[in-house]
């Protein structure tokens, strides 16, 4: 594999920034949860937040397809850097942050989310030759999630800290030497914003040569646009492809923010650890499809690989809906790491094969804002009274069901099509 260098920084830099970001992604939902009883607030927020994104989406994969991916890597990290490093001083200056704060922290990272990941797969896919385009995807997860499982094991030290030198996480019991205190949100913010600094210094050492050098487009922003809608229009069967299959993602995200720490809380009523373990649990998954998804399915067509995804994960979801118990809970998060990495690997593999990378952020960009759309669609039914009754939260997994029995007919219908 050429620019190994190049790679091997760049998976650097994501686990040292992913770390933090994944621990505070982690506390702000449960912040809201738990320690302020805020979750309508964070709800109405993540809508807010949501919407934002998709027009900023849009425009993020214009910028990545027209300027260095490594100079918008350093840009955007020295931006989340200073807005977060100053909301943490802030916080440890005065010993407290309001609500404001906290979710604009959550804001500016999810901000970053939507530029972040799509200028990595593009930077990964201008820097990979083509034959080695389904090993870097899945070593992008291996490394992704691996660094979740360790945010998510801090993550659970840090909202609830330890007693008598007990720590409990993913349901298991270990003894420390000591006791941890939990931290207050600004210091988990300060860290965070300390690695971002540090990602900035190792972005400056990459040097890498680009496998294919394709034509740039200069025009406009709307002429930029335009291209990528068109090829797209033109190739309906990517366009469908990429919509369906990104309907498990889209869950992903609000069942991470919204329905998770509720379920927790309300639910199983389990305390922080529990939450916070079932990172660590769907990280494994997530790792587990990055190292052996490809070989088990290397027989496979993709469309029939994310249809036998998609319908596991949906017993998962049901059992999750109607079992309370923690081994449903933690096995139904294991699931959810296996399936959703694993139709991520072969989606974006699928997509690395048939767009070309002078226009991979644009069209990702596309699929990125329908998706955006029915996140948006998701947070506000899960955001109507009736799921803060009792543990009503539990029959959000069930609108997972519905959502991946939807997807898995037009896929079917897309699979018999292309036949």
């Amino acid at each position: 594999m050429k620019n190994k260098q190049a790679i091997t920084l760049l998976f650097l830099s994501n686990i040292i920034s992913g770390l933090a970001q994944g621990i505070s992604m982690i506390a702000i939902p449960w912040y809201f949860i738990e320690i302020i009883d805020k979750p309508q607030f964070f709800a109405l927020s993540y809508i807010i937040i949501t919407t934002s994104t998709l027009f900023w989406g849009i425009y993020a994969g214009s910028l990545i397809d027209r300027y260095s991916r490594k100079k918008i890597f350093i840009l955007t990290n020295i931006i989340c850097g200073l807005f977060i490093g100053s909301v943490a001083f802030f916080g440890s200056v005065n010993g407290y942050l309001s609500e404001y704060l906290v979710v604009s922290v959550f804001a500016i990272t999810i901000f970053n989310y939507n530029i972040h990941y799509p200028n990595l797969y593009a930077f990964g896919q201008e820097i990979t030759e083509k034959s080695k385009y389904g090993k870097l995807n899945s070593y992008i997860e291996v490394q992704g999630q691996t660094t979740s499982v360790l945010a998510g094991a801090f993550a659970a030290i840090l909202l609830t800290g330890t007693k008598n030198k007990n720590l409990e996480i993913a349901g298991f019991n270990f003894s420390l030497p000591f006791d941890v205190k939990p931290w207050e949100i600004y210091d988990i913010f300060l860290m965070d914003a300390l690695t971002y600094l540090a990602v900035i210094v190792i972005f400056s050492l990459i040097k890498y040569t680009p496998i294919v050098n394709e034509k740039i487009h200069t025009g406009s922003l709307f002429d930029r646009l335009k291209i990528g809608f068109n090829y797209l229009k033109k190739n309906p069967e990517i366009f469908i492809f990429g919509i369906t299959s990104y309907m498990l993602f889209a869950f992903t995200l609000v069942e991470l923010h919204v329905i998770l720490p509720s379920y927790v809380h309300d639910f199983l009523l389990a305390s922080g650890n529990v939450y916070a373990s079932a990172e660590i649990y769907y990280s494994i998954g997530a790792i587990f499809s990055g190292v052996l998804i490809l070989r088990l399915l290397k027989n496979f067509d993709t469309y029939i690989s994310v249809i036998l995804l998609m319908l596991i994960v949906s017993i998962a979801f049901f059992a999750m809906t109607f079992y309370k118990s923690l081994i449903v809970f933690f096995v139904g998060s294991l699931v959810l790491g296996i399936t959703n990495a694993g139709i991520r690997i072969l989606r974006t593999t699928y997509l690395f094969n048939h767009i070309p990378n002078n226009l991979i952020g644009r069209a990702t960009s596309v699929f990125s804002s329908l998706n955006i759309i029915v996140r948006i669609s998701l947070i506000s039914l899960l955001s109507l009274p009736f799921f803060d009754f009792g543990d009503n939260i539990r029959w959000g997994y069930l609108i997972g069901v519905a959502m991946m029995i939807a997807s898995i007919s037009i896929l079917i219908a897309l699979y018999f099509r292309k036949k």
